[in-house]
């Protein structure tokens, strides 16, 4: 994947966009990943820009990512 690939420039046409239960859904300073998107690219964006652009990770990147923050 080439480096322009890692990156969707606007993340708001994609339908599905979720925050984490712990931030509590309402505040703006939250990542918010769309998981349901692609089943082998995880998209992520920042919640304050809705319309900004978003970072693809590998479904196993996320995947070690979610697990380490959970450790």
């Amino acid at each position: 994947m080439k480096r322009s690939e890692h990156l969707i420039p606007d993340a708001s046409v994609l339908p599905g966009w979720r925050k984490s239960t712990y931030s509590g859904g309402s505040s703006d300073n939250c990542l918010e990943v769309n998981d349901a998107a692609a089943p082998t690219h995880i998209p992520v964006r920042d919640s304050k820009t809705p319309t900004g652009p978003a970072v693809l990770f590998s479904a196993p990147a996320w995947s070690a990512f979610v697990s380490a923050v959970k450790a």
